[in-house]
């Protein structure tokens, strides 16, 4: 599947319409939440593809050399091997849904730069998550 956007289904229903996304196929799905002038790291992988999806304004991502700003809505698919950054540019915290094909594993992140201090001598490695409580939910930054 290198390389090859899975199919994307949109079905209507006397409802609505539903919107599949994967099916039947190894994947890790996750929500991603980028605060006010928060940078992830400009970073490739390579064992996995990756689908977002944007839920809210104020991203900002870097694919390749370019920059832009999608909308809610907006997908964007990132075959493996291609370099990528999110960043949160709005007033408030912005949100994207993650969808990532193929092997899962946090140390295939190739971090290029980081304003954590993450990148250089610890590529491809993870660092221990710091957390932070909210209300009784715990989150690790990534």
């Amino acid at each position: 599947m290198t390389g090859h956007r899975p199919p994307h289904l949109k079905v209507d229903k006397p409802w609505g319409r539903f919107e599949q996304y994967t099916h039947n196929l190894p994947s890790t799905v996750k929500i991603i939440t980028v605060e006010p002038d928060g940078r992830l790291s400009r970073q490739y992988h390579h064992r996995r593809d990756e689908l977002w999806v944007v839920l809210d304004d104020g991203i900002e991502v870097e694919l390749g050399e370019e920059v832009f700003r999608p909308s809610p809505g907006e997908e964007l698919y990132i075959p493996r091997g291609t370099v990528h950054r999110l960043s949160g540019v709005g007033e408030g915290a912005a949100r994207i849904l993650e969808i990532s094909f193929g092997e899962f594993d946090e140390e295939d992140i190739v971090r290029l730069q980081d304003v954590y201090g993450r990148a250089g001598s610890d590529v491809g490695t993870v660092l221990p998550p710091r957390t932070r409580k909210r209300g009784a939910a715990q989150t690790a930054e990534a």
